[in-house]
């Protein structure tokens, strides 16, 4: 089983660990958009209870309409599961293959699953020297090594750093030349859209683009993900998915979130002014560098002697959940990861840190 410390978003263990409920803690190691769910979805929610009498509709076909009129895509391009991790899990099941190469530093559940699949794991590190640049002719080097499948995401967990269309494209060409099956992970991409691969993956065989609904739209409680790909490879992913994984409410929560083109908009210009803010109040701390991010998370270094761990344990303390990072492959004890939420929890946060650094400086 996964440790919960593999993962951000512990906040009812973190909660039972101060035996306090988990609504008095701050949680800032889930990135999960600061203005909660969209307008509407709890009323669908609690409307779709007269439903569950029946079995869900297994092929999401609702979700799946509404989902391929927005990314302009055809619905038999697309796949919904159980959140994107199910999706993960399943791939080397699906693929031919026994070795994975994974772009790192990267969420846990990439490795995880090639493990329990009995694949070979190969990891690509990138440097926070050079802010977590991916080198083309190092990664071609990689892949000469004979991988079946690499994993990559972008806007990239947990650094931030965003790939632009023309270097997903010309990952893309790599892989075709080296047989490699391309996992690209678009679970934060709602908050810069434009930089989406999906179209260009639409029409290859040769890859699948993941997305999470629960990250934007602030539902991971209900568990929804999908997947974009040629109508192939989604047809084979649909007969390995699980029958009735993706329950009635939350089909229905994804179509209701995705209704209201008002609460996108409101959330793209929330989290960036927001995201501004708390960069540049971290930036401001003693011995604390974060680095530049396109999606609603920052990566934080720390350069004065204090470790994420103490760090995380202090602020816990004040019942502020943060990030600690040195178990992501690539990084140590020097870096956390911090979500952006509201303006006045992203305040207490900076005053928190500020207090807890005080001594460091």
């Amino acid at each position: 089983m996964t440790n919960i410390s593999d993962h951000g978003g512990t906040v009812f263990a973190s909660a039972r660990s101060l035996g306090i409920a988990p609504e008095e803690l701050l949680d800032f190691s889930a990135s999960i958009n600061p203005l909660g769910p969209a307008p509407g979805v709890r009323e669908a929610v609690c409307s779709s209870f007269e439903k569950v009498l029946h079995y869900p509709d297994r092929e999401s076909f609702e979700l799946r309409r509404t989902l391929a009129d927005i990314h302009r895509v055809g619905i038999d391009n697309l796949v919904v599961a159980n959140g994107s991790t199910e999706l993960i899990y399943l791939l080397p099941r699906l693929l031919p293959g026994a070795k994975g190469l994974i772009i790192a530093p990267a969420f846990s559940e990439y490795a995880q699953a090639l493990n329990r699949a009995g694949w070979q794991t190969g990891h690509l590190l990138l440097s926070a020297a050079n802010g977590f640049a991916l080198s083309l002719e190092k990664l071609a080097e990689r892949l000469a090594e004979g991988f079946d499948l690499l994993f990559l995401c972008n806007p990239a967990n947990p650094t931030g750093t965003l790939l632009p269309v023309t270097m997903i494209e010309a990952i893309l060409r790599l892989c075709r030349q080296a047989g490699t099956f391309l996992v690209l992970d678009e679970a934060f991409m709602d908050f810069c859209e434009e930089a989406s691969a999906k179209g260009l993956i639409a029409e290859s065989g040769g890859g699948i683009v993941l997305r999470s609904m629960t990250k934007f739209y602030a539902i991971p409680g209900l568990r929804l993900g999908y997947a974009i790909g040629h109508v192939d490879v989604i047809r084979q992913c649909s007969d390995l998915l699980e029958p009735w994984s993706v329950n009635t409410p939350a089909q229905v929560a994804g179509v209701a979130s995705l209704a209201s083109v008002d609460y996108r908009e409101r959330t793209l210009r929330y989290v960036s002014t927001e995201h501004e803010a708390l960069a540049r109040g971290l930036a401001e701390l003693p011995g604390l560098s974060p680095f530049p991010s396109a999606a609603n998370y920052l990566l934080v270094e720390m350069r004065n002697g204090l470790s994420a761990a103490e760090l995380r344990s202090r602020l816990l303390e004040k019942r502020i959940l943060i990030r600690d990072c040195a178990n992501f492959q690539g990084l140590d004890g020097r870096f956390f990861r911090v979500a952006v939420r509201t303006t006045e929890e992203n305040r207490r946060l900076l005053a928190a840190l500020a207090e807890e650094l005080g001594e460091f400086s």
